[in-house]
């Protein structure tokens, strides 16, 4: 398939503290480079901007991708209070009528995913998976920022989201599900990578 760059900003949370893996998983070695390279440079093949929010060691996160014009850096400060408060942070500079949050630890999500996702775009919600594993990339609509805005900092996107319209395409692909959240789930990314490397050579 081949992906035209679409005018759609990427929310991507990048802001934890990393606790279950054990070491800070955004700059893990990931094929050429990191997760995190990896999970941004993904979106930008599809996406025209990547607003990514950090927290833990944001400096170093700041330094590293700052000169990038495709990617507007947001410093969440309340990091520590969880993944919504990032999503928040990072609605608040969306600048396009849909949005999609992607999180970056999920190196797997190819532009491909994100194009399927896309086609089926509109006043909803979109998951590439199902009700009871919706994966991601997620699309919405910008008209659900304010609801975002107006929740409390320790909220959730879920009730949030199913409180509207959502669309689940039931994609059979396992990388909208694999993110790196334990050493077991590393491994696993890793090995997703070989093998489509040893199918494409």
């Amino acid at each position: 398939m081949i992906n035209q760059l679409q005018n759609v900003d990427c929310v991507m949370p990048a802001a934890g503290l990393s606790s279950r893996m054990g070491s800070w998983k955004m700059m893990l070695p990931y094929r050429h480079h990191t997760i995190l390279d990896e999970s941004i440079e993904n979106a930008l093949r599809f996406c025209s901007r990547v607003i990514l929010v950090v927290g833990y060691r944001g400096n170093e996160l700041v330094e590293r991708y700052e000169n990038n014009t495709k990617i507007r850096v947001v410093v969440n400060p309340d990091y520590s209070q969880g993944m919504f408060s990032s999503i928040q942070a990072g609605v608040s500079e969306v600048r396009t009528e849909h949005f999609f949050i992607c999180h970056g630890d999920m190196p797997c999500v190819s532009a491909d995913i994100y194009q399927q996702v896309w086609s089926e775009r509109g006043g909803h919600t979109v998951f590439p998976g199902t009700k009871a594993k919706p994966g991601h990339p997620v699309l919405l609509p910008k008209s659900i920022i304010p609801v975002i805005q107006r929740s409390e900092i320790d909220g959730k996107m879920k009730p949030i989201i199913m409180a509207h319209k959502v669309k689940f395409l039931a994609l059979d692909q396992l990388d909208i599900y694999l993110d790196v959240d334990t050493p077991v789930a590393y491994h696993a990314v890793c090995e997703s990578a070989h093998r489509k490397y040893q199918i494409d050579n």
